[in-house]
């Protein structure tokens, strides 16, 4: 008689794909895994690494699942890590298989590192000596492993030296453990001197990491005050009680200075984390992460997903930066999910910023989360005067876009042998290129957006698809010759106009789209940073956080350009990028002066920055927000739809609409074609949820898209809760 197959084991797995469950697989006799195990799986034809999830076990027959394939050798995915997924899936309507993705980028890491063969001193002595055996002997007199390489390279000698010495039974192998990616930081390496107001903040951050227990502090510091000295000593703390720490930065590819700040104060660098790092070493951080070797990580919004083994500290440095909203597949904000992050793991947040967002300085006033303020630059440094230049009294001269004023400013300041910065928030040489003999405007193909000259290169490039062409000398609607126009400035055009005012000045133009990437970015920080450099003309990368010491004057080109739109945060991030752009003015205690060039001076921003008075500009935006019910007062949610035709989004989007619930406290507003309606081939039509700050949100909007239609053809649906952009 056939003998049955032994029940098997069976446990859900999280897979990296679009399922708002976990499968069910069958784990083999002798294997062991347990929740939050990295096994790879069969996936219809083929196979992919997954997450064992947390959910009753039960035995079931051998020949209903398909049987986990491998399990790999890799510390498990903590509980708190685990909970953190589900709580993001729950809170985006995201499935919980794309939120796991996010921890599963790095498969190469989910095997140990292999060890290296390496060589150790025995107690056998060479046939003759002579001058390299003896450096080699002597360098290796310490009784560690070495690389057969290393030793080599440090005793000065070439490797034959070496494999002559181990043929005579001098060194033996050994093997050596892969290498840590950064060495270990010490906390007290050297602890910087503050000032007053620092050492009382850095007081109440020590204060509440020696509780051990979930806080908020937010960090509230004028530009050049020391925020980041402050927030090291929390880093201190919790690594002086054996924690882990992740610092978030929203340009971590372009901020070499922080690196070596925190070099500079821990003696070691920090691990980094972001998508310019190369997969190799992102293997090995992960892995390191993962084995708790790695004690401090500073990296992008996707640091927040690293598998840390005892995590104790997050800080989020520029917290108000919008870089840190992710639009992608799973749409979240990094420093809101840091803050829920560590109210999970029961340990403190930090969020630092010269401009916080309105949602933080309002939890602050609610005493949700802490506040520490830091009125003062260090060693007392002035902040820059600022100026408004009326543009309608002191107009550019014809075909150019800087003031005369602004002109004039940046003559005495390069007589002074200072810097100057000029700031434009626009890629490129012009944002519209058109023939003035049939009027033919160059327009992206695929998007609802008009090409971006860029004269360096001889292309015009689509910021939102990335579609590019090149330049042609005639007009592809009449055929005219060389009546092509740039309309309106970028920062290559201002660069061409600077050196037609100063042509014997050294001018650098900053830009993310600059040839050469992140490594020529940071090598033109540096010589911006070193004084190599007399006129800076740059895009918001400028603004976050850099040291120029010998900068003091900043002239904003269009200060007037972040208002124009219906983005209910626009005088918010005006406000934020203004401050933090004239901030690089004057922080090593030269007088300085920022320059905007507005047509609105009477603007609240343009008078909340000019006067300085920030306080002012945050109770009238909040109170401009309680009125309108708007974040933190209300809740707001984007639905996305977007198809390959126009008729498909629209029809689309109002049956959904016709499926919202009735709500008393939530409205839905829409469909409307959305401002940017064409990206990437695909029509685009936004609704625009709006409920009352206690609303059900999430229930409402699993309602509505339950009760809306199938999704059918090249139809698709993304849910922005918290939505930053409104394009």
């Amino acid at each position: 008689m056939k003998q049955d197959s032994p029940p098997l084991l069976a446990v859900p797995v999280l897979v990296p794909m679009p399922a708002e469950r976990p499968y069910t697989y069958a784990v083999p006799v002798g294997m062991h895994v347990e929740p939050g195990s990295i096994v790879r799986v069969p996936l219809g034809p083929r196979q992919v690494a997954g997450i064992v999830w947390d959910s009753a076990c039960e035995t079931v027959d051998a020949k209903k699942l398909r049987p986990i394939v491998q399990a790999f050798d890799c510390p498990p995915i903590g509980k708190e890590m685990r909970r953190f997924v589900d709580w993001i899936a729950a809170y985006t309507l995201s499935p919980p298989g794309m939120v796991a993705r996010m921890i599963l980028r790095a498969p190469e890491a989910f095997d140990p590192e292999p060890w290296i063969e390496g060589l150790i001193r025995t107690e056998a002595e060479p046939d003759r000596m002579t001058a390299a055996r003896a450096r080699v002997l002597e360098m290796a007199s310490d009784g560690l492993a070495w690389t057969r390489s290393g030793l080599a390279h440090a005793a000065g000698v070439s490797s034959t030296v070496i494999d002559g010495l181990k043929a005579q039974g001098v060194f033996e192998t050994a093997m050596i453990p892969p290498r840590p990616v950064v060495a270990a930081p010490d906390p007290g390496f050297a602890a910087a001197a503050l000032t007053g107001d620092q050492e009382k903040a850095a007081a109440a951050l020590r204060e509440s990491g020696a509780k051990g227990a979930f806080s908020v502090t937010l960090i509230d510091g004028v530009t050049g005050s020391g925020k980041t000295e402050v927030y090291f000593e929390a880093v201190a703390a919790a690594m002086d009680k054996g924690k882990q720490v992740l610092i978030l930065l929203p340009e971590i590819a372009l901020t070499q200075a922080f690196l070596e700040r925190f070099q500079d104060r821990f003696g070691a660098k920090p691990a980094e984390w972001h998508s310019d790092l190369a997969p190799r070493m992102r293997e090995k951080v992960w892995r390191q992460v993962a084995e708790g070797g790695v004690r401090v990580v500073a990296g992008a919004r996707s640091a927040l997903f690293l598998p840390f083994r005892d995590l104790g500290l997050i800080v989020v440095d520029e917290e108000h930066d919008p870089a840190y909203k992710q639009e992608d597949r799973v749409f979240y904000n990094a420093r809101d999910m840091a803050v829920v992050r560590a109210h999970i793991g029961d340990f403190p947040v930090v969020l630092a910023s010269a401009t916080p967002s309105v949602e933080s300085r309002v939890n602050a006033s609610q005493s949700r989360y802490a506040r520490v303020a830091l009125p003062a630059r260090f060693a007392e440094a002035a902040l820059p005067d600022i100026k408004a230049i009326d543009m309608r009294r002191a107009p550019p001269a014809r075909g150019g876009f800087l003031s005369p004023v602004l002109v004039g400013h940046v003559r005495e300041t390069l007589g002074r042998g200072e810097q100057s910065l000029l700031f434009l928030n626009r890629r490129g040489y012009a944002p519209l290129t058109l023939c003035r003999v049939c009027g033919h405007r160059f327009q992206c193909p695929d998007c609802s957006a008009w090409l971006v000259e860029h004269r360096f290169r001889g292309q015009l490039v689509c910021h939102h698809c990335g579609h590019n062409e090149k330049r042609p000398e005639a007009c592809p609607e009449c055929g005219a010759l060389d009546h092509l126009v740039a309309c309106g400035p970028g920062v290559e055009r201002i660069a061409e106009e600077v050196v037609g005012h100063f042509p014997d000045a050294r001018t650098i133009v900053l830009s993310s789209d600059i040839m050469g990437g992140v490594k020529r970015l940071r090598l033109e920080l540096e010589a911006i940073a070193k004084g190599e450099a007399d006129i800076v003309i740059g895009t918001q990368l400028v603004a976050k956080g850099h040291n120029f010491p010998n900068m003091t004057l900043v002239g904003v080109v269009d200060a007037d350009l972040g208002l124009a739109n219906g983005d209910p945060r626009a005088a918010e991030r005006t406000f934020q990028l203004l401050s933090q752009v004239t901030g690089r003015a004057g922080r090593t205690g030269k007088k300085s002066l920022g320059l905007l060039q507005t047509f609105q001076p009477d603007h609240p921003v343009m008078r909340a920055i000019v006067s300085g008075d920030s306080e002012a500009f945050y109770e009238r935006e909040i109170a401009e927000r309680e009125k309108a019910g708007l974040p933190p007062f209300g809740r707001l949610a984007g639905i996305i739809v977007s198809a390959a035709t126009r008729a498909e989004a629209e029809a689309h989007a109002r049956q959904l609409r016709r499926a919202a619930p009735a709500a008393s406290d939530i409205h839905v507003l829409g469909p409307a074609e959305a401002p940017l309606a064409l990206i990437g081939g695909r029509h685009r039509f936004r609704l625009l949820v709006q409920g009352d700050r206690r609303s059900d949100m999430q229930g409402f909007l699993r309602a509505m898209l339950a009760g809306g239609p199938k999704l059918r053809g090249s139809v698709r649906v993304q849910v922005d809760i918290d939505p930053q952009s409104f394009l």
